[in-house]
């Protein structure tokens, strides 16, 4: 039975209780919060310890905000898992000078008593000389000290919760060195990562052709997703697309300019991969001994192999994993796209990701994770730096909202990168919309989250799908070689809106618990805040890619941006004189987004 008369509860952040890590990045301020009871009326004091990994407790002092709840902060300097708890004790010298001060107010004439307890508790001097030892009392001294339950907060660089992606098909640019000659403009662009599909051998039994067909012609390249052949797995690259001096030549480019490169961590295996000679046991089997191919019902993926995840070798399976990660780390890959981690087992990804950053702290892992949201942020929860999100088929203001708010409500623990589009995702929106269908998804994807992506293409309009109804792109990218350059219409936006991005703090430095939404009284106009300290940017956006719609734009009081200011659209250049309400008329997908001036 525990005899700690003081109760601490309810203290944030943490996740399931502590089962799992809130998340922080590099230079973040933490918001700690804890409600501390005790009977009586005594007087409470706490604070919040915290220790960096491998370093040293410290302690930060926590405000009582009324009604048993106290607040604070510590700042995070250094990547890793951190540790922290709250600490709460009576504070015997402040309590007796509140005590004293409410009876002198009150009108008490005799406080001879009272006056021996205060010599006894600080010694003989008067009650200014006690007032104004009892803060330097208060903090050494802790009779009943009570502690919360120790919990991990997860400490990643700026990387793992901002930057613009660029994803592409090196195949398609020149295989890696045509990649590493693009890398000067993509730069100028304002994009920071380059993300690349799979980069390793492709399979040659039962190849897809063009269009996904099941029957491959003379010429196919296939899948890059259908990993391995005589030439190699997963460790190996294609040499189609170059070599290692390449690939270090492309890293190196991109460090150049600030960029990192991401790589596609696809644990799938085609027909010829290696490990199915080498491993025969690894895989997943019928009762008649032939190997089972990957099926997602009604899809089909006949030149992909399974793993099976409850094979006795799995100590040997989790291991080779691992390595295959480390040596993409060791040559340079900074940040990893994982493919479909939600049909693999969640406490494998939670092993290799600490087992990776043991060694490679820095690296960032984003969830390919298109499911139910339980799973989705149970990836997240167990280790994952980022993940996709629904985004991709919210297009309505009801819908834009709704999402936004569930991913507030995980915000402890899940960052979102918001795609408009993905090799695998063309949706109807952009279909039928045209150039403003584009224009429109690009600002919201941009503006709503600190980190963003295209798939390339995306700055020409691609819009042609396989077939009506489908969401797949006719002549997908996936199975044959286009000839890509930068060019398309988008490209202007695109590099206007990632300068706006780095100009501001308020839509990079944070996450979505800084945005604010702003009435529009349009159900086509979708409107809202981004704020950071003093930095303010205000984004409206007619989310309809066919009309005109006006409405007004209302600014709470609550921003502080005044009765009255001035605001700068970064994408015309206009100015605008703003107040509590504002009149608003975009044209079809058109947006402002507003910098708001100070």
């Amino acid at each position: 039975m525990s005899a700690e008369r003081i109760v601490i509860s309810d203290v944030s952040p943490q996740v399931d209780c502590g089962r799992w890590p809130a998340k922080a990045c590099v230079g973040d301020c933490v918001d700690v919060a804890a409600t501390v009871v005790r009977d009586g009326h005594e007087t409470l004091r706490a604070v919040v310890r915290y220790r960096r990994p491998k370093g040293r407790w410290r302690e930060a002092p926590l405000a009582a905000l009324g009604n048993d709840r106290f607040a604070g902060s510590f700042e995070v300097d250094a990547v890793g898992r951190w540790r922290f708890e709250i600490e709460a004790w009576v504070d015997r010298h402040a309590g007796w000078l509140e005590e004293h001060e409410r009876k002198v107010a009150a009108g008490q004439a005799d406080l001879t008593g009272e006056l021996t307890e205060g010599e006894a508790l600080f010694g003989a001097g008067t009650v200014d000389d006690w007032r104004a030892a009892a803060l330097r009392l208060g903090e050494h001294e802790r009779p009943g000290a009570a502690r919360s339950t120790l919990l991990e907060l997860e400490v990643e660089r700026e990387r793992a919760r901002t930057g613009a992606w660029y994803e592409l098909f090196p195949r398609s640019w020149g295989g890696l060195a045509g990649v590493t000659e693009v890398v000067p403009e993509l730069a100028e662009l304002g994009f920071d990562v380059v993300y690349l599909p799979p980069i390793h051998p492709i399979g040659r039994t039962n190849r897809k052709g063009r269009n996904n067909t099941e029957r491959a012609e003379p010429g196919d390249v296939g899948s890059p997703w259908a990993i391995g052949a005589a030439e190699g797995g997963h460790d190996a690259i294609d040499p189609a697309l170059g070599d290692e001096a390449g690939l270090a030549a492309l890293v190196a480019a991109l460090r150049t300019h600030g960029m990192e490169l991401a790589l596609d961590l696809a644990i799938q295996f085609s027909p010829d991969h290696p490990w199915l000679a080498e491993h025969p046991g690894w895989f997943q089997r019928r009762p008649d001994g032939s190997l089972k191919y990957a099926e997602n019902p009604p899809k089909r993926y006949q030149d992909i192999h399974n793993l099976d995840w409850d094979t006795r070798e799995r100590k040997a399976l989790w291991a080779g994993i691992r390595d295959l990660v480390l040596r993409w780390c060791e040559a340079g890959v900074t940040v990893f796209r994982v493919d479909n981690p939600h049909t693999k087992p969640v406490p494998f990804w939670e092993w290799l990701i600490a087992e990776v950053r043991k060694r490679h702290p820095e690296t960032v892992f984003l969830s390919e994770a298109f499911t139910r949201p339980s799973m989705m942020t149970l990836l997240a929860k167990a280790g994952f730096s980022q993940s996709y999100t629904y985004f991709t088929w919210k297009n309505t203001k009801a819908e834009l909202v709704e999402l936004v708010e569930e991913l507030r409500g995980w915000s402890a623990f899940l960052r979102p990168n918001l795609w408009p589009n993905t090799p695998d995702i063309l949706h109807a929106y952009l279909q039928q919309g045209g150039r403003p269908a584009f224009e429109c998804r690009l600002v919201l994807a941009a503006t709503l989250s600190p980190s963003y992506g295209i798939y390339s293409g995306y700055e020409a309009c691609e819009s042609v799908p396989v077939r009506a109804g489908s969401e797949e792109y006719l002549d997908s990218e996936k199975y044959e070689v286009k000839e890509r350059r930068l060019e398309g219409p988008l490209l202007p936006l695109l590099r206007r809106l990632n300068e706006v991005r780095r100009a501001h703090p308020a839509l990079t430095g944070a996450g979505l618990e800084r945005l604010t939404w702003l009435e529009t009284e349009s159900d086509h106009l979708l409107s809202y805040a981004r704020t950071l300290g003093r930095d303010a940017v205000l984004v409206a956006v007619n989310l309809d890619p066919f009309a005109v719609h006006d409405g007004v734009c209302v600014v709470p009081w609550e921003l502080g941006l005044g009765d009255a200011f001035r605001v700068v659209d970064a994408l015309t250049g206009e100015v605008y004189d703003w107040g509590s309400r504002n009149y608003v008329r975009l044209g079809p997908g058109q947006a402002h987004v507003l910098e708001v001036e100070r």
